[in-house]
């Protein structure tokens, strides 16, 4: 198996970015995540509620700012730096409670496009959010702002399974429904093995699996189009339902000791599990 895709969102809930390496670090893939919207009282804003969240899109700078782009829409661009010495002002994501604001300039680009007063905000750095235990997270673990833990893993065996259980007459999924971090080809003769890995080798990067994750209304907004339908979330309950949720895709935390060295990522990795 080897890794054929990787992906950075540096915006919660922006398209995100293709790239071929990525420095892992200990919460997650360098620059992905540390970035969200929230509205003026610090609630999370998510393209749950908002689809066309997904159209807009961000590239990290070398500084740690941002490039914030609109190419659905006007094609205007914003440049936002890192608001390393802001005053933190409340947020709602949780065991976060507080974000550093981006200021006025992004509010009003996102606001704008939005059509509803929202604000940018930074996740200070290092990030200092725990994983939740509840969810496989040990004490030391440390998450961006992603929903659950530091990367998302999707093997493309899997996917083409789910698209020979979903109706004939459903054009096959894009894999970017799942926001993964990861994707591996994985093993057409074994479709979600990932579920069973207690480890996984990307290359040099040892990561603990945490378990699967539970999919939400979100994956049923085509990527392209925006439009929402039933899938995937109708198929995954007919044939990957528990405690009643559907699940696709495993959660990845970074081996400590390995991640803090310099400890790099990329399409072409060998994936051993294990």
């Amino acid at each position: 198996m080897q890794v054929t895709r990787l992906r950075v969102y540096p915006v919660k809930s922006f398209a995100g970015n293709d790239v071929r390496l990525a420095q892992v670090q200990p919460w997650g893939l360098a620059g992905d995540r540390r970035w969200a919207v929230v509205d003026p009282d610090g609630v999370p804003v998510t393209a749950r509620q908002v689809n066309g969240m997904l159209a807009l899109t961000a590239t990290t700078l070398a500084d740690d700012g941002l490039l914030l782009g609109d190419p659905a829409g006007s094609g205007a661009e914003l440049k936002v730096a890192a608001p390393a010495g802001a005053t933190p002002i409340p947020v709602g994501h949780s065991r976060q409670g507080s974000a550093l604001p981006a200021g006025p300039d992004a509010d009003a680009w996102l606001s704008d496009r939005l059509n509803r007063p929202l604000r940018l905000v930074w996740q200070s750095d290092p990030p200092m959010r725990p994983v939740n235990p509840t969810h496989g997270g040990h004490p030391d673990d440390r998450v961006s702002l992603a929903d659950v833990g530091p990367l998302l893993l999707t093997s493309e065996s899997s996917l083409a399974q789910l698209d020979r259980w979903t109706d004939a007459e459903t054009p096959p999924l894009d894999m970017l429904r799942f926001r993964p971090s990861v994707v591996v080809d994985g093993d057409p003769a074994e479709p979600f093995a990932e579920d069973a890995w207690p480890f996984v080798h990307l290359g040099d990067v040892r990561f603990r699996v945490m378990g699967p994750c539970d999919r939400c209304v979100m994956t049923t907004i085509d990527p392209g189009t925006l439009a929402r339908g039933k899938e995937p979330i109708r198929t995954l309950a007919k044939h990957r339902r528990w405690d009643g949720k559907t699940w696709f895709g495993v959660w990845l935390v970074p081996d400590v000791a390995a991640s803090a060295r310099e400890a790099v990522i990329a399409v072409g990795d060998a994936v051993v599990p294990g």
